[in-house]
């Protein structure tokens, strides 16, 4: 009987006996559960949601503050952090709103405020719809009316019967 050769190597037999590398699946499944849910659960209270509804987040997404659905959005989880922190601390909510102002700038305020040159951008919503109907119903009124006046119907009194019927024959003659 013929020896028995193995065509593997020996280093290639030897097989790691060392301890096993932590898995990473549930790790990264725990991570991104956390990214995913901390901002929803960023509020505690419903003041704290009722004024996040009145801002933008900050992250360049132009999305409601509370809405913001962006993966692992840092710029959100901050922000609805520090609102948190400031109704939880008894501010009022224009006193919030000023600090987020100070902080980001006025574009963080999601409604202008109804005051100064602000006022159009409540009024011109309305102004542009009154104007338009207005122009509508212009336009209708000009289309159901008659193109011109209508021309009037002779006065006086009536043609004879001779002339009447010599005009029924020319034009008769004229058809045939």
């Amino acid at each position: 009987m013929a020896p028995r050769t193995s065509y593997a190597s020996p280093a290639s037999s030897r097989r790691f006996r060392g301890p096993k590398p932590p898995a990473l699946g549930p790790f990264l499944a725990f991570v991104l559960a956390f990214l995913v849910f901390t901002p929803a659960q960023a509020q505690k209270t419903d003041r704290a949601k009722t004024i996040g509804h009145r801002m933008f987040c900050m992250c360049g997404c132009k999305q409601i503050l509370v809405e913001c659905n962006h993966v692992g959005c840092t710029m959100s989880t901050a922000m609805l952090k520090k609102l948190d922190a400031e109704v939880a601390s008894g501010k009022s909510d224009d006193l919030i709103l000023q600090a987020f102002v100070q902080d980001f700038g006025a574009e963080v305020i999601a409604e202008p405020p109804a005051k100064g040159f602000n006022w159009l951008a409540w009024i011109m919503p309305f102004a542009v719809v009154g104007a338009g109907l207005y122009v509508i119903r212009a336009l209708l009124a000009r289309w159901s009316r008659p193109a011109g006046p209508t021309p009037a119907l002779p006065s006086g009194p009536a043609p004879p019967p001779e002339v009447l019927a010599r005009i029924r024959e020319e034009t008769e003659r004229d058809d045939a």
